[in-house]
């Protein structure tokens, strides 16, 4: 069976920060890895490379795959900051339309900057989300 690329790590959040050029986005994602840990009550982990992730949960799909992900989770892009696992939140399709300027894909949602969101929205979302009982992969 394929092993999962994506797996957590002992890696230091914060040197995962400091990679970030743009000021801006660092801070950004500063503030959102203390937002998702409080709305979570899990503290960030490095998954993979570069997903900061809160909170784990096992997954096993009918094919028999299975593994470990996050609850909910981002990853600072070079577009965009990608936000994984809040279509988990079962309110999710009423509280997108009040979040702010963001897009929606497949199973993300990406944010330019935290400047043009509702961050109490945002904190709804995330602790939501981690706490359905049926959570998405990250």
């Amino acid at each position: 069976m394929v092993e999962n690329k994506t797996k957590a790590t002992d890696t230091n959040v914060a040197s995962c920060f400091d990679t970030i050029s743009e000021g801006a986005r660092r801070e950004d994602c500063e503030a959102l890895a203390d937002l998702m840990a409080k709305a979570t009550k899990h503290p960030p982990q490095m998954w993979g490379s570069s997903i900061v992730g809160f909170g784990r949960y096992h997954y096993k799909y009918e094919s028999g795959r299975e593994g470990d992900s996050c609850l909910v989770g981002f990853s600072s892009r070079k577009g965009a900051i990608s936000l994984y696992g809040l279509n988990a939140a079962p309110s999710h399709g009423n509280l997108l339309p009040q979040l702010g300027k963001h897009k929606a894909g497949k199973g993300c949602l990406y944010i330019r900057s935290l400047s043009d969101i509702d961050l109490s929205v945002l904190e709804k979302l995330v602790a939501a989300a981690a706490a359905a009982e049926k959570p998405q992969p990250c």
